[in-house]
């Protein structure tokens, strides 16, 4: 009896052993879990504060990065060649008034500060709102309960292309957007009408009453504003067929002024009778009978793809509110609707912006550069803070292929529609456009889309005027003007 007990005993303790050990085993486990837990929560800490949370405060839809103002005077926007576009004042009493010394020029891309934030006031609001001063006068104003002021933004911007671009829309409505190819730098946007950011707060009723959301002053047409591409869009007309046709340089086409398919005629612009021409030609007259027939040639399926390619439908890679560009041609699509969009009527619609970042594409050799605003921060005294770098978005168009569309768009000026840019100090390349937005006759946007170089500069552009009528006529003397500055 008194050794089954002991035995017993010993097996009752070799239990409890077992029972403690697996309980120290699930101990062990959840002590592990929750150390990786903590040891996951610590890294991604590290991470957001090291990569992450200046770009989380930056954002225009934090809205208490407004706290900064109880602290920071805000700092000053510049141009690239280093003109105060965007200032704060502050007056002996410390009332602060946001000033913009050229008024009207640069509203929609500058922006306002007052009644929201817009423009490069709100890509920039968290580096105007902070000091990079001496860590020795931060100290000694927070001591006497005064401001620091804030770093300096300085934009990609050009005073005199932007200044020129301004005065050569004159009082038509449109936009203008000026682009370096090889670095994605924009170097001008004029949007009007336009308004003068610094009676912001005066105007702002009136401004937002509108009722008619299209013809608001504070559309920035250069970026939101949708058309009819007209013409321009044969740039991808042509590229499509290129893709689709080894032989596309044996095309012919007898041009009699107007086609008629299916009932739907297609008419050159005021009737024009081209003859016989093949496709650089019919490129360089701007010939909507030839890009109609050629429309119908082309398998919808793999247009719509190309298009997309080129980023209609899709996200542009830019930081400003913008508007998606639209292609909508499909196999349902009717022969009316396939001729249309050929010559860049129909339900196409693209902003200026796209279109002169394909341009950019076009004279980069097919690479996109994403387009930016902000060159570089600085203190108030100057000293560097941060420097952007180039990216490159990725190739729209092959080397070969953005050859052979230069050489259109080169043709364009010494033998089509655009000879007003011929013989210059500067050598040029573009697509005018007439597109069509109404019923009644005669009634066109004016487009020209098209880039320029002398030695290592080159600039790229879009301009529209809204019902000015042929692109050769308003279009291509204002990119002239805007040119002629950046050169020369």
């Amino acid at each position: 009896m008194i050794g089954r007990k002991k035995k017993n005993e010993k097996l009752n303790g070799q239990n409890e052993k077992m029972k403690k050990s697996e309980r120290n085993k699930e101990l062990a486990v959840i002590t592990y879990i929750f150390l990786g837990i903590f040891m996951l929560l610590m890294g991604y800490f590290v991470y957001f504060n090291v990569f992450v949370s200046e770009e989380v405060i930056n954002s225009p839809y934090n809205a208490r990065q407004d706290v900064f103002e109880d602290r920071i005077v805000r700092g000053d926007i510049l141009t690239n060649d280093g003109t105060v576009v965007a200032k704060t004042e502050v007056s002996s009493d410390g009332n602060q008034t946001r000033v913009y010394p050229y008024g009207n020029v640069f509203a929609h891309v500058i922006g306002y500060a007052s009644k929201g934030k817009s423009g490069i006031e709100s890509l920039g609001n968290f580096s105007l709102l902070r000091s990079h001063a001496f860590f020795l006068e931060k100290m000694y104003n927070e001591f006497k309960k005064e401001k620091n002021k804030g770093d300096s933004v300085v934009s990609t911007l050009l005073l005199d292309v932007q200044q020129t671009a301004y005065d050569a829309l004159g009082d038509l409505n449109g936009a203008v957007i000026a682009i370096e190819p090889s670095t994605g730098k924009i170097l001008a946007m004029v949007s009007k009408p336009d308004f003068n950011p610094n009676e912001i707060d005066n105007i702002w009723d009136s401004l937002v009453s509108s009722e008619d959301s299209t013809s608001t002053v504070l559309l920035n047409r250069a970026t939101q504003g949708l058309y009819p591409p007209g013409s321009t869009f044969k740039i991808l007309t042509t590229l499509e067929f290129l893709r689709e046709n080894k032989n596309a340089s044996d095309y012919t086409f007898d041009c009699q002024g107007s086609l008629t398919k299916d009932g739907v005629t297609i008419n050159c612009y005021k009737g024009s009778v081209h003859g016989s021409v093949d496709l650089i030609t019919s490129f360089a007259k701007s010939c909507n009978t030839s890009y109609a027939n050629i429309g119908l040639t082309l398998n919808n399926t793999k247009f719509k793809g190309l298009c997309e390619s080129l980023l209609f439908n899709q996200k542009l890679p830019f930081e400003l509110p913008y508007k998606k560009s639209s292609f909508v041609l499909s196999k349902k699509s009717d022969t009316s609707e396939i001729m249309q969009t050929a010559i860049g009527q129909g339900k196409t619609q693209v902003t200026p912006l796209h279109m002169a970042m394909i341009t950019s594409a076009i004279a980069n050799d097919g690479e996109l550069m994403v387009p930016y605003l902000i060159d570089s921060t600085q203190n108030y005294s100057g000293v560097s803070v941060k420097k952007n770098k180039p990216v490159s978005y990725g190739k729209l168009l092959t080397e070969k292929e953005a050859g052979i569309i230069q050489e259109y768009m080169e043709n364009v000026v010494t033998n089509g529609t655009a000879k007003t840019l011929a013989g210059q100090s500067y050598q040029a390349a573009g697509k005018t456009g007439s597109a069509e937005f109404s019923n009644v006759k005669g009634e066109s946007h004016s487009w020209f889309v098209g880039y320029a170089n002398k030695g290592e500069k080159e600039i790229a552009l879009a301009v529209i005027a809204e019902g000015a009528g042929a692109g050769s006529e308003y279009a291509v003397p204002i990119a002239k003007k805007i040119f002629d500055s950046y050169f020369n």
